[in-house]
């Protein structure tokens, strides 16, 4: 289909039919304000920022939402348009509270900055902001409707990209807020942590319960060993922080850094995503050969488990009941390692850095999560809460030199490190379950056919004869296509059309967690992958049954994968729930 050929701002540009006014701008480098749009959702416009004029037009257009046609001359700047952009947002900032200092975005805020670009100092407007208690049901996020600027990115992600519904818009005029669906509470809703909706907020309506206050009183406390371990999608974000590109690979100087923090002792969750594997794919062997329940399903992300056990409990026993990467080297920092160094353990206090704000409810999710006999993980904080620490500390992060981590809980292969990015656990599961299988390494362990962003990937892999069919799926959205194809093949007695499905919550995998730094796109999660991609190709073992601390564990503490002793210490148990709590 031809381009379309239009001017914006006298300059002439070329775009395909369906291109909105505000991309064929970007087009030509004139940046348009937006508040309510988010290239991850459908435009809807509803903050009026990004009006345009358009020669012929009676009214000025919303950018975002207004397709750009042949022949279009358009105004995106000139007095008047700027006059009704202050006025829309001094109308916003009239009911917004003024609180910048105390907020949790303060300095990463879309609706300061804005602010800031467009000189407001005063608002003409009486000021009025509807006093509303935060949600702090849950352990995971927080809900504060008072800074809500009812943009509805948290509802349109919540409800169509996650396929949750927890939140929505309630009331009418100027008593508009954003809530869980029948007024209850987050705790009480079908909300399954994942944070994406505060990863969308432009504000400070929605952010992680921040829990840095009790990591730095242990890191004060003389009687306490502080230990603590880091995702393999944190080592690919943190830098942004600290202005580093997306992607920038940045493992061994957070390794540095949590060491000047106070740590005594600095894991790596790859690690435990090495164990993981061992786990989850001797366990999907043991099913292969003995005819056991298909599909198998990963349980690592503890949003995904939390849907599971609410939306789709006809699946739990197709669930794998391996715990999550850094619920296993939680346990075995409070068991092996305690053991090795002669420390007390319940003296250890271990801290995860998770891209995840789903994590913070999943170390108390059950008594499974107690397997050392003490909490296994006492705190977990999100990539965004690390970076707070790092600040706070005063450790110029970009000079740090690097360092290595404590290898018997930390060395790690390439596939643990992938686990991050979505079809990472498939592809690293798929490299050690071929080895269980045949004895064999694959002959080109880089899996391509799950690589990707793409909603729902299938390939289809030959496995000493056998074929195996597998899925994977991210964003919630994508899931029940997934299910749904498994649960038609049961109502006709036929096969599963899938041995193993991968599923991560959230968009991208663990690169684009809730806890990550602000401002993903796609653009900015294929960058934070490419990073994990290219630590798994610089590693001397790319499978993680060759990771030789991996081995040496099993050797002296489990003795083999899905023992009796790993049971005990790195499985877990499902249980379905209801999405609405009484």
């Amino acid at each position: 289909m031809d381009k379309y050929k239009l001017e914006i701002n006298g300059i002439p540009v070329e775009v395909d039919p369906g291109t909105t006014i505000l991309d064929a701008a970007h087009q030509v480098q004139v940046k348009i304000p937006t508040l309510c749009y988010h290239p991850d959702l459908p435009a809807w416009a509803a903050c009026g920022i990004c009006v345009v004029k358009v020669e012929g037009s009676p009214k000025m257009l919303r950018a975002c939402a207004t397709p750009a046609g042949p022949g279009m001359k358009i105004i995106t700047h000139d007095p008047e348009i700027v006059k009704v952009r202050r006025n829309v947002l001094e109308l916003i900032l009239s009911t917004h509270p003024n609180d910048c200092l105390q907020c949790p975005r303060n300095g990463h805020c879309e609706l300061q900055r804005l602010a800031a670009e467009f000189g407001i100092r005063d608002v003409k407007f009486e000021h009025r902001v509807n006093e509303i208690k935060p949600d702090e049901s849950t352990p995971a996020i927080v809900l504060n409707p008072e800074k809500c600027v009812l943009c509805g990115r948290c509802a349109n992600v919540c409800q169509y990209q996650q396929n949750v519904w927890a939140l929505e818009f309630l009331g009418r005029g100027d008593q508009t807020r954003i809530a869980p669906a029948a007024d209850v509470t987050l705790n009480e809703s079908p909300c399954i942590k994942c944070g994406q909706c505060s990863a969308h907020c432009p504000v400070g309506a929605i952010y992680e319960q921040d829990e840095t206050s009790k990591v730095w009183e242990a890191l004060e406390d003389p009687e306490i060993y502080p230990v603590v371990q880091i995702a393999p999608a944190v080592r690919v974000a943190i830098g942004e922080a600290f202005g580093y590109e997306p992607g920038t690979l940045l493992t061994r100087k957070t390794y540095a850094a949590l060491r000047r923090l106070g740590f005594e002792a600095v894991f790596d969750t790859n690690f435990g995503a090495d164990l993981t594997i061992m786990e989850e794919a001797t366990e999907f062997a043991h099913r292969l050969n003995d005819g056991g329940e298909m599909p198998l399903i990963t349980s690592c992300c503890p949003a995904w488990t939390d849907y599971m056990e609410k939306f789709a409990p006809d699946f739990i026993d197709n669930f794998s009941s391996a715990k999550s990467p850094h619920e296993m080297l939680g346990v075995m920092a409070k068991t092996y390692y305690a053991q090795k160094m002669g420390i007390d353990p319940s003296k250890i206090f271990m801290v995860s850095i998770m891209p995840c704000t789903a994590k913070k409810y999943e170390i108390t999710r059950s008594d499974e999560m107690f397997a050392s006999g003490h909490q296994d993980i006492d705190v977990s904080l999100t990539t965004r809460e690390l970076s707070r620490l790092i600040k706070a500390s005063g450790i110029d992060f970009v000079n740090l030199p690097d360092e290595d981590c404590d290898s018997i809980l930390g060395d790690y292969s390439g596939a643990g490190t992938i686990f991050g990015a979505t079809g990472g656990v498939m592809e690293a599961a798929v490299r050690t379950a071929h080895h269980l299988i045949t004895g064999k390494n694959l002959p080109d362990v880089n899996y391509e056919p799950v690589r990707g962003l793409e909603g729902v990937k299938e390939a289809t892999l030959e496995v000493a004869g056998q074929e195996i069919r597998i899925a994977v799926a991210h964003w919630m959205c994508n899931i029940d296509t997934v299910l749904n194809r498994v649960r038609e093949a049961r109502e006709r007695g036929a096969p599963s059309p899938y041995q193993f499905i991968e599923v991560m919550a959230c968009r991208g995998g663990c690169v684009g967690g809730g806890g990550q730094p602000y401002g993903a796109t796609d653009e900015i999660r294929a960058k934070r992958a490419r990073g994990l991609y290219r630590d798994d190709e610089s590693r001397e073992h790319r499978c993680s049954h060759e990771n030789p601390f991996i081995q040496t564990l099993y050797k002296d503490f489990l003795g083999e994968p899905c023992s009796e002793k790993s049971h005990e210490l790195l499985h877990t148990e499902y249980r379905p729930r209801k999405p609405y709590k009484k």
